[in-house]
């Protein structure tokens, strides 16, 4: 009984290799299932295993070797097209642009979803809302509609900047020639297509573990950038490529993208380069309410002087403080201007890698990618360092309290600056306030006239040194 039990196995393992041979392994890969992929590697193995323990029994180390290679090449064989195929699914999405028709591109008018039409091309501005300097108003009130006018004004024509900027958002062309009801079909059975496809490269990738730092990657998500055409490979960290770019720097920082930017390959030094908004008012405005209250009340309990002639001094008085306070904040304006001019507009010579990888690092990668949240606000350490310079200048220049006074005024106006400056790349301010002119200014900025329009927090210091940016309306 035992003997004809074995002769059976015997038997069902030969009609098993030669079921699961070459030609039937490729049938099984051409159905793509993977239940029927993972029946053949347990069957190769099963009966390859029966096949080792004879042949140690009967042949020499080299046969063993040879046999353990036929075994496992169409079980890697079988691997390897799986993920072959799984590429060409993730791929196939971005090979033709999906149709829409009217009447679809019309259902997409909320802040949820907001779609526009640039003549027959179709775009999905959901994600720019917020970042529009006229507001999510003006885009609302066109959403599903064709924008070609608008763009071209007036009152306002976009700049190059701004439409290379809205070719990020394009998801299709509008069906226009064909039946609403053939074209509504056609898209319900690409949607089923599409969400079927979706499924099964879901379960495929879970099958398959693929890498997920390959797949929940940030900068991989984005495809605004052509990444085989542009000057840099921004698969790799940026700051050491920049330098190299010469000439061509200054056009290609200018021209913003709404991508992530990898500056450092260090997971160290890249998180040192980002900063939240919300540490400016946690790590400075402490150190603004102390100084503030040591002010005051040194003030009103010692009668300090200022000696104008070595027989003449004037008192101040403890209500002066708000006084001293306003000053720093106002000087701190000056200084936010000079700084945004002289120093983050620098234009680096052309030869000079190492000064074009610093003005990089310090604002060019600000305009390269403007909506970076992480990169809008300075981070502290950076800042602390110009505090101190800043603080140890007054000190220097002016009696102790005085200095102080005028100090925390304007650290007061610094943390105003970065907390502005935030809200004007991510806020929706009302229209007619003032922060809606600052930020219609300030993008402006960015797409347009980046050699105009240095002021944050006020455009004040912009008419005298006449770098005012002219005003449109929206």
């Amino acid at each position: 009984m035992k003997g004809e039990k074995k002769k059976m196995n015997r038997e069902a393992s030969k009609s098993v290799r030669e079921t699961t041979g070459t030609d039937g392994q490729q049938k099984l890969l051409e159905r793509g299932g993977m239940q029927a992929s993972h029946r053949t590697r347990r069957h190769w193995f099963r009966s390859n295993r029966f096949d080792f323990s004879q042949s140690r029994a009967r042949s020499s180390r080299s046969t063993v070797l040879r046999g353990a290679v036929s075994a496992l090449l169409p079980v890697f064989t079988c691997r390897f097209r799986w993920k072959l195929r799984m590429s060409t699914v993730r791929m196939s999405p971005s090979t033709s642009p999906r149709v829409f028709t009217e009447r679809e591109v019309a259902c997409h008018c909320t802040k949820d979803s907001c779609w526009v039409l640039l003549g027959t091309r179709v775009y999905d501005v959901t994600a720019f809302l917020r970042m529009h300097p006229g507001g999510e108003a003006l885009i609302l009130r066109r959403s599903g509609k064709d924008v070609s006018r608008e763009m071209e004004g007036p009152p306002h024509r976009h700049s190059e900047n701004a439409r290379r900027w809205m070719e990020q958002y394009y998801i299709g062309e509008l069906d226009r020639d064909s039946g609403a009801e053939q074209a509504e079909q056609t898209v319900r059975e690409r949607r089923k297509a599409s969400e079927q496809t979706e499924g099964k490269t879901a379960k495929k990738t879970t099958h398959e573990k693929v890498s997920e730092e390959d797949e929940d990657n940030p900068y991989n998500l984005c495809s605004s950038v052509d990444l085989d055409k542009d000057l840099v490979d921004w698969r790799k960290p940026l700051a050491w490529q920049v330098g190299h770019l010469g000439e061509k720097y200054d056009a290609w920082v200018h021209q913003p993208v709404d991508r992530p930017i990898r500056l450092f390959g260090n997971p160290l030094l890249e998180a040192g380069t980002k900063t939240s908004w919300y540490w400016v008012p946690v790590v400075w405005l402490p150190i603004v309410f102390y100084f503030s209250w040591y002010c005051y009340t040194t003030l009103a309990k010692t009668s300090t002087r200022i000696d104008i002639i070595s027989d003449m001094s004037i008192p101040i008085h403890k209500y002066t403080f708000p006084l001293f306070f306003m000053m720093g904040w106002f000087l701190w304006t000056f200084i936010e201007y000079c700084i945004h001019r002289f120093v983050f507009h620098m234009k680096p010579p052309a030869h000079n890698y190492y000064l074009i990888t610093l003005h990089f690092l310090l604002h060019g990668q600000h305009h390269k990618s403007p909506f970076d949240g992480s990169r809008l606000v300075f981070p502290p350490g950076l800042t602390s360092l110009l505090v101190g310079i800043f603080y140890l200048i007054l000190q220097h220049t002016l009696p102790h309290i005085i200095g102080t006074s005028v100090f925390v005024g304007g650290l007061c106006g610094y943390v105003v600056y970065d907390m502005i400056h935030y809200y004007l790349h991510y806020g929706s301010p009302k229209r007619g306030s003032y922060l809606y002119s600052l930020k219609a200014y300030h993008v402006k900025h960015h797409f347009e006239h980046q050699k105009a329009g240095f002021g944050i927090t006020t455009t004040f210091w912009d008419h005298p040194f006449n770098t005012a940016i002219p005003d449109e309306k929206f």
